[in-house]
């Protein structure tokens, strides 16, 4: 199968997509490359859409039954050196593994899987390690060969593939409120409930919840990086992959739009039981919502991650938000570096117990 990468016009190196300048760089020669220029030079990977594949419309999936499921490994060779590239199937972006220059792998974000968007990174590869050694080093427990040289050179730029639903409801909320004052008069209590039927109705806007479209990806890493400022998502073009990892979705929207929209619902609700005000008590007896309008978007998120597997063979993780630099980590425990801070400990308590009671 075909690959893909980016060269540079001027000394043939590979260009790769610079978070710092939000360019296209050569390590070579230096040089840098808009956007625009990059598709003027390669107008043909912007993510062109298959003929037989079906056209979009508004609110719906892209293409929901194009083409058959892909084996669990594909091969490719890579075009700077002609290696063989092995990958998962949900794998759209590498780095070969003989010359380590990057390949945009052709044919996997094509059809049904093209992406809407993508949110570029922001986060340097230099800034993800410096902000990687600063959480690490706050953590005294963790084993020093989860942050050595060996370990920190794994640290990758991944795209992670996300659902992102808008929707705009029409909906009405019925409630019981009520208010309740107390006076004494003489010797009598007195307590006074006023009971109100609340009755709102009004059309609400929900954008960009998003929802993990990668069965692999941990759910406590595709939630915890979270949130994006989607504002600054671009339209999709291949060349924003390049010098990056990216994943293919493999969990389509049917296994994710009830939950998003039993989500939807309780946002909805909640934002009119807020507008609901000056009383003492309120208690939501029904709530209906109908979406008017409803899309669901295709979105690859930048993280920069590193994985670590300790003695127990766990997987354990550090991941960073690409975009605002959030971090996320599940780190593993040097049991002996505990052992010896509480052996110490114990040495000083007891060696001021034994001081305090020399001098009594």
């Amino acid at each position: 199968m075909a690959s893909i990468s980016y060269k540079c016009p001027n000394c043939d190196g590979e260009l790769m997509f610079d978070p710092a300048t939000q360019k296209y760089k050569c390590p070579y020669c230096a040089s840098l490359f808009s956007q625009q220029q990059i598709r003027d030079m390669r107008p043909d990977t912007a993510g062109v859409r298959r003929p037989d594949a079906p056209v979009q419309a508004p609110g719906s999936l892209r293409g929901e039954a194009w083409g058959q499921a892909e084996g669990s490994a594909v091969q490719y060779n890579c075009p700077s050196c002609g290696a063989q590239i092995v990958t998962e199937e949900t794998t759209a972006a590498t780095f070969c593994y003989y010359c380590h220059n990057p390949v945009i792998l052709s044919g996997k974000l094509e059809g049904r899987f093209l992406p809407d968007q993508v949110i570029p990174f922001e986060i340097t590869r230099e800034n993800a390690i410096q902000g990687f050694l600063k959480y690490v080093r706050k953590k005294k427990f963790v084993p020093k060969a989860f942050w050595n040289k060996r370990q920190i050179e794994k640290i990758s730029g991944v795209y992670f593939p996300y659902w992102v639903y808008d929707v705009e409801l029409n909906g009405r909320v019925l409630a019981d409120a009520r208010k309740t004052r107390s006076w004494r008069s003489g010797n009598t209590q007195y307590t006074e409930t006023k009971i109100y039927s609340v009755r709102r109705e009004g059309d609400i806007t929900l954008r960009n919840l998003p929802e993990n479209a990668l069965s692999k990806a941990s759910s406590v890493l595709a939630q915890g990086i979270l949130p994006y400022r989607y504002e600054k998502a671009k339209d999709f073009h291949m060349s924003y992959l390049s010098g990056f990892m990216a994943e293919r979705r493999d969990i389509e929207r049917a296994r994710v739009q009830e939950g998003m929209r039993r989500t939807m619902q309780q946002s909805a609700q909640q934002m009119m039981r807020e507008t609901i005000t000056g009383y003492d008590t309120v208690n939501i007896g029904s709530a209906s919502f109908q979406p008017a309008f409803e899309l669901w978007k295709y979105v690859l998120f930048p993280v920069w991650t590193i994985t670590y597997k300790g003695r127990n063979g766990k997987m354990y993780y550090y991941s960073m938000n690409g975009q605002t630099g959030k971090v996320i980590g599940e780190l593993p425990i040097d049991y002996k570096k505990v052992t010896l801070a509480s052996v110490l400990v114990a040495a000083v308590v007891l060696a001021l117990g034994l001081a305090v009671g020399y001098i009594l």
